[in-house]
């Protein structure tokens, strides 16, 4: 006798066949490799960035009272190098006050012998030359003192630094180019220089 399939047992189907068409695919069981849920968006290792992991950016005020202390700061820096200036300033006046009394200070040793031998020049007006003289030579030893020694030597070679050539005079006698009368003493070497000598000089052959 003939064996028939029961209709109530249904042919199980084969999952590699292809699924009729309109027929809904079941679920795979394979789940995701990172583990993160559906739907979460790519797989990144970027880190946070700092506005998402410190605190909130700083406020206008913030900026505001930064700016005003740069500005207070800028302002005390010009106040005190005003100062400086000021006070320098101040200071320099008074060593030039200091300099000019010490060098009038100087001075007054001569004044006086000027006035004494002016006031015995009436009994002995030969004596007067005589004062005069001495108070010449105190007058040049103060200068030199100060850093200003007297040049009028005579008989030098002639040096533009020291001397001024107020003349030439043919002087059989003298060297060429050397110094044969001194006009007006000169004070002071260099730098330190109050004025040069007006000489004559020999003329050169």
């Amino acid at each position: 006798m003939p064996i028939h399939p029961r209709e109530s047992d249904p042919a199980v189907p084969d999952p590699a066949a292809p699924a009729p068409e309109g027929a809904v695919r079941p679920p795979r069981g394979d789940l995701p490799r990172s583990g993160r849920p559906a739907g979460a968006g790519p797989d990144t290792d970027e880190e946070p960035g700092p506005d998402a992991a410190g605190g909130p950016a700083p406020s206008e005020d913030e900026h505001t009272a930064e700016l005003k202390e740069l500005e207070d700061r800028w302002r005390r820096a010009l106040a005190d190098l005003d100062n400086l200036r000021k006070r320098h300033v101040r200071e320099l006046e008074r060593e030039r006050m200091v300099e000019r009394s010490r060098t009038a200070a100087a001075f007054l040793p001569v004044v006086d012998n000027l006035e004494l031998a002016l006031t015995h020049a009436g009994s002995d007006p030969g004596a007067i030359v005589e004062g005069v003289r001495a108070v010449r030579d105190q007058a040049v030893n103060v200068l030199e003192l100060l850093g200003y020694p007297r040049h009028a030597e005579t008989g030098v070679a002639f040096a533009p630094a020291r001397h001024e050539v107020v003349g030439v005079v043919q002087d059989p006698e003298a060297p060429p180019g050397t110094v044969v009368e001194v006009l007006r003493p000169g004070y002071g070497d260099g730098e330190r220089q109050l004025r040069p000598a007006a000489v004559t000089v020999a003329k050169r052959e």
